[in-house]
């Protein structure tokens, strides 16, 4: 079979690696990809969001099956585009990725389906935002409305920390027009846990849980980013809590979705908040996280490809999704600087084959030479049985990685072994 595979980061390259275990994918092409991915998949330069371009070279190179993997092409409808010439997906509609692509839907989705979340209020002029964050004070949370590169979110710890949210939002279009509305939310406190579910629009079969690192320095300091690294799983997400979510969540939210003619299937993530009041919502993706997949899928015992194929098909209660006991945990080495300004073109050494493995994400290949092109250039990654063996092994693994101006967090895991420890 052919597969293709839109999209360039560590998330892609971590689905084509799994996706080349199933020995009936003789091709896999990736639409861009990116330097580091060209080792696993043929990387052809169209660009994600180039909906028009993909579907005239799936049709043109025979494409079986297609992966869409970012938020952008699947709220612009690249499912709908591809499934429209005949060729199956795994991804959600564009009716069904408004999920994410817009914040504004989903509260409102969970609101009217009794699904546990933030209190919020959606604003479309600035005037009355900034008003109703005077009457709630801080903390508070501004959310850009439409997709923001997972930047769009601001945790205010002041009321003018909040109100200077809202205008660079809406006034200065630092998100462009995915700012023009704003949510404005109450400030949940507990454990963060990220869950990622695959579902036929009836069926879902969460995977493993994880936990993110969202800021870019040690102990949760300095500025939020796309992902600095994940562990897998989740400590705090017991199978009580999983139960719970199961019941007052997943099913749920699969079910709303259904029930606006908006059915959804592919990968739903589920970005939680455990509070003293139980689980609530505190975002949805349309899609595989990033860098959540890089831990969850190194530990999937099932083949990914069936799995897939069943969501598709609307065949997932009969098919097996089994995850390892063990635990993962990936780091990610980004160019000194990220998320703000940083330098690109400097050569990266990749560890020698089987001694790391290492899921690239902001790379290019240039004359034979893999060289930084992004701000998270990649993620190493490492299983073992405990979480401390994976964290370790990581982190042994981290120097063996080497480019000019390599940042990474020191501490990843440490919050969850914390949790293990106290436990115990």
């Amino acid at each position: 079979m052919k597969i293709l595979v839109v999209g360039g980061g560590g998330r892609e390259h971590a689905i084509i690696k799994k996706l080349k275990e199933n020995q009936n994918i003789k091709e896999i092409f990736a639409l861009p990809g990116n330097g580091g991915i060209a080792a696993d998949a043929t990387c052809v330069p169209i660009g994600a969001k180039d909906i028009e371009a993909i579907v005239s070279f799936a049709q043109e190179n025979a494409i079986d099956y297609a992966v869409v993997a970012p938020d952008d092409p699947l709220v612009l409808g690249a499912v709908d585009a591809l499934n429209a010439v005949g060729i199956p997906c795994f991804g959600p509609t564009k009716a069904a990725a408004i999920i994410e692509g817009s914040k504004v839907f989903s509260k409102d989705l969970m609101h009217k389906y009794g699904i546990p979340t933030a209190e919020y209020k959606s604003f479309a002029d600035q005037k009355s935002a900034c008003a109703y964050i005077e009457q709630k004070g801080a903390p508070i949370v501004v959310k850009a409305n439409g997709l923001a590169l997972g930047k769009g979110v601001i945790l205010a710890q002041t009321v003018e920390e909040a109100k200077e949210a809202v205008r660079s939002m809406m006034e200065d279009k630092v998100f462009g027009e995915s700012g023009s509305m704003v949510v404005i939310e109450e400030f949940l406190e507990g454990p963060e846990v990220s869950v990622l579910a695959f579902t036929d629009g009836t069926c879902v079969k969460p995977m493993v849980s994880s936990m993110d690192h969202k800021r870019a320095g040690d102990n949760d300091t300095g500025l939020n980013t796309g992902g600095m690294g994940t562990v897998a799983p989740n400590p705090f997400y017991t199978p009580a809590v999983a139960a719970q979510c199961m019941e007052e969540i997943f099913l749920p939210t699969v079910r709303a979705m259904k029930q606006e003619e908006r059915e959804f299937r592919g990968c739903l993530y589920f970005g939680l908040m455990l509070t003293k009041n139980g689980p609530k919502v505190i975002e949805y993706n349309c899609r595989f996280g990033d860098p959540e997949t890089q831990v969850v899928l190194p530990l999937l015992e099932s083949d990914l490809f069936t799995i897939m194929q069943a969501c598709t098909n609307g065949t997932l209660e009969q098919t097996e999704v089994k995850f390892k006991d063990g635990s993962a945990c990936c780091v990610v080495m980004a160019s000194k600087g990220y998320p703000q300004k940083y330098e690109t073109g400097f050569e990266i050494t990749l560890p020698e084959d089987g001694e790391a493995e290492v899921y690239v994400a902001g790379a290019k290949l240039q004359e034979g030479k893999l060289l930084t092109s992004g701000g998270r250039v990649l993620g190493v990654v490492s299983t073992a049985d405990s979480l401390q063996q994976a964290v370790d092994k990581a982190y042994a693994n981290v120097p063996k990685v080497t480019f000019e101006n390599a940042y990474y967090r020191t501490d990843i895991g440490k919050r969850a072994l914390s949790a293990y420890n106290t436990e115990a």
